[in-house]
């Protein structure tokens, strides 16, 4: 059995998720050449062609697949190893709280008070992601929790508590042919284009992972909303305060979403637990949260 070095992961994902050997070894701080060498030795080692190259385009083989998957989680726990060392060795205990700005459903205040009057409470930090990489920084160790959305976030390898179920709303410029509807369905939107959130792959749903441009947040998102290029279903919390270029209509069929505050399986400390009871207390006195449920409140 092959011996994988960490570095030799690290470097293979990086050319897997961008798909450039020239970003990748912009990305790494290496040169191109030795970034392809560094993935030949691999592949000869594995005995397995990890990629396929031509003049134009890299893409992944089916073993190039598998490994971008396993490989993910595996510098993700040499990460996570190393933060859990650096956090028992703390003299203050304290936690990290990963969130996308503006993506916490209003909860984020109502949380950290209740938290504050637990017993132990520690500090909190509160850190920023993006719109799909902040289940990855709970995976790597670089936070100890996250507000993460259902069915959006990956949360392989984590727990989760529920803190409230919303349904979905359609972006859609003002002058799109649905924009005068009180309400959609999914139906409506056959043959639309949706945007394709940067690290998911293309949905069967076509809503989660939809097959038009790739996007890395709601910035951008919005503005090729506002230029006619794409709409977007996603969840009302996530998309207020309301853009005022843009109508946002409920769409009665999507799938429901579920915010949740998500940890590490492997985590037990007790100031994880506690923060958990209190997000989930929090999100219980959360005002009127019939409206997220439904999202009976078409805008625009």
């Amino acid at each position: 059995m092959a011996d994988l070095e960490t570095r030799e992961i690290e470097y293979f994902v990086a050319v897997a998720e961008e798909l450039h050997f020239g970003r990748a070894a912009e990305r790494l701080s290496i040169a191109q050449p030795a970034l392809s060498k560094a993935v030949q030795r691999l592949e000869s080692r594995l005995g397995v062609q990890l990629l396929s190259r031509s003049s134009r385009r890299v893409s992944l083989t089916p073993a190039g697949q598998a490994l971008l998957h396993h490989g993910r989680h595996a510098l993700n726990a040499v990460s996570a190893a190393a933060e859990s060392a650096r956090r028992a060795g703390a003299p203050e205990a304290h936690l990290r709280l990963v969130i996308k700005p503006g993506g916490d459903g209003n909860l984020l205040s109502g949380i950290l008070a209740a938290y504050a009057r637990r017993p132990g409470a520690g500090r909190v930090d509160v850190l920023f992601g993006g719109a799909t990489d902040r289940a990855d920084h709970v995976r790597d160790g670089r936070a100890d929790l996250a507000l993460l959305y259902t069915p959006f976030d990956d949360l392989t390898g984590l727990d989760h508590r529920a803190l409230f179920v919303e349904g979905r709303v359609a972006i859609l410029p003002r002058g799109h042919r649905l924009a005068g509807r009180e309400e959609l369905r999914m139906a409506d939107l056959a043959g639309e284009t949706l945007p394709r959130w940067k690290g998911v792959p293309e949905s069967g749903d076509g809503v989660i992972g939809g097959s038009g441009p790739e996007i890395a947040d709601v910035a951008q998102m919005t503005q090729l909303i506002m230029l006619g290029r794409t709409i977007a279903v996603l969840p009302r919390s996530s998309v207020e305060p309301v853009h005022p270029g843009l109508v946002y209509k409920p769409v009665a069929d999507a799938p429901p979403s579920r915010m949740v505050v998500a940890w590490s399986r492997l985590d037990e400390r007790p100031l994880v637990a506690s923060f958990v009871d209190a997000a989930v207390s929090a999100s219980m006195s959360r005002p009127d949260p019939a409206t997220h449920q439904s999202c009976s409140g078409a805008v625009g």
